[in-house]
């Protein structure tokens, strides 16, 4: 390389963001995720025998999911191909697959295929590069910050192992920002830059466990004291490079539990006041509307519940409202939601009765179906007893016979098969005198039985 190739890509490496000059460039240098990048583990282990496989790298923004992928394809000495799920299609998958042929044939190297946002890959994408995958000629990494169980289709799920990276730990977050103020050969050593305990406290706090976010945000407040001849972030200097105040609030730390608990109690206390101030404290700190969201319909079921039926609708309906209309006006419809909620009659009869049933599954396991209830749309089903003696709910009066729907085997001591028991608040109280007139009915029909 001449002189000028070199001013070149030296000028080029500078022009790069802070987060990406600071990029690891092997595992050593690597920071956190070491319950997958350890000795001993999988991973590691991966690397140091020169056998990774295709994977899928689960985890929240900022993890190190793209930086990983780069360490595992410069270690093993990997032809790396970077690819987006979003901007690519068939035509560049086939000529990802004739280049990984030609560093077979010409090199013996093996190419990793790094696919980011791999959860957004259509069929067509998909059927292109499978096969190859399936060979070995293309050896698949792809990343993803949904839950590859629900976002990715089970024929790309069946070809790789599912590796979940966690969010950067407060020690993590201020080692990456350490370095990237004292290494002056891609961080920013060389301008002598000092922050305070607080600011750096901060951005160690709104970062989240996010290193690209962190770094941006350090490299945004650098840039505003250096234009003014200063050398020292104060707390003031970073909320104006972050735009955003400082609030004591960690998605993904104590506080983030805290107060989503804080939250959780106010509604199962009956309190919309203190509810919606939770609410509000979780909205100004920056936390996903859709996780409060989800919160709150699970709270429909765990703490309300029939008592008041329509909960769950109203929940539900919330989350909807807020992905279509978004922030700031989809808050209101969590709001709404919350102040429901909260004046909502409590039952957690429902929450405890599938607690008592998963119990004793756990303790009779899978025991058949009795042959009554069984469907028969055979012949042979029939002639095996299946649907014998089935008495149809409908032909009786008020469309209720007594009869036993519980596999025979299973004990009566547990529980005397009753779960479920409503209390008198709400829609519940008119459930559980239906309830009680049915379960009189079933008992008495059993002493005949007996007599």
């Amino acid at each position: 390389m001449d002189i000028f190739e070199y001013q070149s890509q030296k000028t080029t490496e500078a022009s790069k963001p802070l987060a990406e000059r600071m990029r690891p460039g092997n595992l050593s240098e690597f920071i956190g995720q070491s319950h997958i990048t350890g000795q001993g583990t999988l991973i590691r282990h991966a690397i140091e025998s020169d056998r990774i496989f295709s994977m899928i790298l689960w985890g929240p923004p900022g993890c190190g999911k793209t930086t990983l992928a780069r360490i595992f394809a410069k270690e093993t000495r990997s032809h790396f191909v970077q690819f987006s799920a979003v901007l690519s299609g068939v035509k560049e998958i086939r000529s990802v697959i004739e280049e990984a042929g030609n560093q077979q044939k010409l090199y013996q190297r093996k190419t990793i295929l790094f696919v980011d946002e791999i959860h957004r890959f259509n069929k067509s994408q998909q059927d292109a590069f499978l096969h190859h995958v399936e060979s070995g000629l293309l050896t698949l990494i792809g990343a993803t910050t949904e839950n590859p169980s629900f976002e990715v289709i089970p024929p790309l799920l069946s070809r790789c192992r599912v590796v979940t990276l966690k969010s950067l730990s407060s020690r993590d977050i201020a080692a990456i920002i350490d370095q990237a103020l004292k290494n002056k050969e891609r961080g920013l050593g060389n301008t002598n830059l000092a922050a305070d305990e607080d600011a750096l406290s901060h951005l160690i706090r709104i970062s989240d466990g996010d290193a690209r976010f962190a770094l941006n945000s350090l490299e945004i407040a650098a840039s505003m004291v250096l234009s003014e001849n200063n050398k020292h972030i104060t707390l003031d200097i970073l909320e104006k490079a972050l735009q955003n105040k400082a609030m004591r609030y960690d998605k993904s730390g104590d506080e983030h539990y805290n107060i989503i608990s804080a939250f959780h109690k106010s509604l199962r206390g009956s309190d919309p006041d203190a509810a919606l101030y939770w609410l509000a404290r979780m909205l100004a700190a920056g936390e996903d509307p859709l996780y409060i969201a989800r919160r709150m319909v699970r709270f429909a079921s765990e703490d309300v519940g029939n008592a008041d039926p329509d909960a769950l609708r109203v929940a539900l309906n919330a989350t909807e409202s807020f992905r279509f209309l978004g922030s700031p006006e989809g808050e209101l419809a969590l709001a709404q939601a919350a102040v429901y909620l909260a004046t909502a009659p409590k039952s957690n009869s429902i929450y405890t009765a599938y607690g008592k049933v998963r119990e004793v599954i756990r303790r009779t396991g899978a025991l058949p179906v009795p042959l009554h209830i069984r469907n028969a749309p055979t012949k042979l089903m029939k002639s095996l007893g299946y649907g014998k003696d089935y008495k149809y709910a409908h032909d009786y009066e008020d469309a209720y016979i007594p009869q036993d729907y519980f596999p025979e085997e299973l004990p009566e001591e547990l529980n005397d098969r009753k779960y479920y028991f409503p209390t008198d608040r709400g829609y519940e109280k008119m459930i559980g005198q239906r309830l009680e007139q049915w379960r009189n009915l079933k008992k008495s029909a059993s002493e005949n039985n007996e007599g």
